[in-house]
């Protein structure tokens, strides 16, 4: 597999001439910008860095590289568009669900099909398709990104703070209304018993300005089989089972929180604060949309910065006491698609150097250079490459092949690639704010639902 990925890069690098004997010839002296969201781990950027050392002596060209963190990257790159100065190639975790899109749309985004359309034999299913985008400025639908890595919902666990609570992982249960009853119910009045702390069952993630939120609530709509959009991007929502549906889906997320179940503080969490909550043990469980409250502990037992003793407790958390799992059954008895956010960088159509842009795109996409780049975050995401999904990585331990499971079972699409107004309604997190609604003003599930309607029908119709 390895073999046949390297040659449908050779040809998309041919594309290009991104390595005739010239190119660095003619290449001396020109730099390019680069703009890249600051990874989690510093494995993850020193991955980015090597493959920029190895570009720059490949083609001579110098890139400048500037790093940003996630929240930064939009609000930046919004004023650099509104300037006129943009980067000749940018990336971050944010751009594919809160801008891509429009920017497509409006016809502000490079078309990079001369790149990837050589290589997409390389790539998985359900992942060149999120780029396939509309541009109304051309009529026509081109790549306007290129995919990087992608990230899928699960599920942490303490499982010491189970046993403690005196159940194992064999008693979870896997069926939707018994699952949340057992960690509400059952399991966190069991673990404050015995440690005499308020611990909560659940970490729900509740906030307008999570991610998390919005991401998991759409697993909670896909439970019910909620569909808001067709394949052609056109709205659903006038149908009254998807508003039963939604209704169904929000009164379960809530309740959690309406029992008592989740921190009081999760309906203004922020995206790192379950992680936190889980990190310090005051929750038992969450769902989260990587396994980045994992991984922490897995950097943590190999950072030499640290302590010995705080090297074993990551050892320890990592191999022994939490585990990485999925939903359970939909409340129909059927197995959830889970939604998989596939992760892409950009080339915007006044960049200076747009030809130079491609080249390290398309040298960033070699085999040998995504793969260290992806697994340097430490299982947080998952390639879009078969190659590299082939990686023994994936294999390596219970965490990382549970992810590995999720993925290959088969993975579903955002309604942000269908519909890129979509984007606007995550930006302002109705999904986060209709919870709210309930949990906080009081409001009926119903009139929530009935709420979170028509904005999307406002927005998006």
């Amino acid at each position: 597999m390895r073999s046949k990925v390297i040659g449908a890069l050779s040809i998309a690098v041919a594309a290009v001439g991104l390595f005739a004997a010239t190119a660095p010839a003619l290449a001396q002296g020109k730099t390019i910008t680069v703009w890249w969201g600051k990874g989690f781990y510093k494995s993850e950027d020193d991955a980015l860095l090597e493959t920029i050392k190895k570009f720059e002596a490949k083609t001579g060209i110098k890139v400048e590289l500037s790093q940003y963190a996630i929240q930064d990257m939009i609000p930046k790159t919004v004023a650099a568009l509104d300037s006129g100065t943009v980067p000749d190639v940018a990336y971050s975790d944010t751009y594919d669900v809160q801008a891509q899109g429009k920017w497509a749309y409006e016809g502000k985004l490079e078309d990079l099909s001369d790149i990837l359309l050589p290589m997409k034999d390389a790539f998985a299913p359900n992942t060149l398709e999120t780029a396939l985008l509309y541009n109304d400025v051309a009529k026509k639908k081109a790549y306007y990104g290129f995919p990087l890595k992608q990230q899928s919902m699960h599920v942490q666990i303490w499982g010491d703070m189970l046993e403690k609570a005196g159940f194992k992982a064999a008693d979870i249960p896997t069926k939707w209304e018994d699952y949340w009853s057992f960690w509400c119910d059952k399991v966190q009045p069991a673990i404050r018993k015995a440690t005499g702390q308020r611990i909560y069952g659940v970490g729900q993630p509740m906030g307008v300005e999570s991610t998390d939120s919005f991401q998991s609530f759409y697993t909670f709509m896909d439970a019910y089989h909620v569909k808001l959009v067709d394949d052609d991007g056109k709205l659903l929502v006038d149908d009254p089972k998807v508003r039963d549906g939604l209704i169904h889906a929000l009164k379960d997320y809530t309740d959690t929180y309406i029992k008592g179940c989740t921190p009081p503080s999760s309906t203004t969490w922020k995206d790192p604060d379950n992680n936190v909550a889980f990190h310090n043990k005051t929750i038992v469980m969450t769902h989260n949309f990587t396994i980045s409250i994992a991984a922490k502990w897995f950097e943590d037992s190999t950072n030499p910065a640290l302590t010995d003793a705080q090297r074993a407790a990551g050892k320890q958390a990592y191999e022994q006491d939490i585990i990485t799992a999925s939903f359970p059954k939909a409340p129909d008895g059927s197995t959830i698609k889970y939604r998989s956010d596939v992760k892409t960088g950009l080339i915007f159509a006044n960049a200076k150097n747009k030809a130079e842009g491609k080249q390290f795109i398309a040298f960033l996409m070699q085999e040998d250079n995504v793969r260290p780049y992806v697994e340097g975050a430490l299982g947080r995401w998952f390639p879009v490459t078969k190659a590299s999904q082939a990686s023994p990585f994936w294999q390596a331990d219970r965490h990382r092949k549970a992810v590995w499971n999720q993925f290959t079972g088969g993975t579903a699409p955002f309604d942000f690639t269908k519909n890129w107004k979509f984007t606007i309604l995550n930006n302002e997190n109705v999904w986060a704010k209709a919870m709210n609604r309930v949990v906080s003003e009081k409001v009926p599930v119903d009139k929530a639902v009935d709420e979170l309607i028509a904005r999307i029908k406002q927005v998006a119709g």
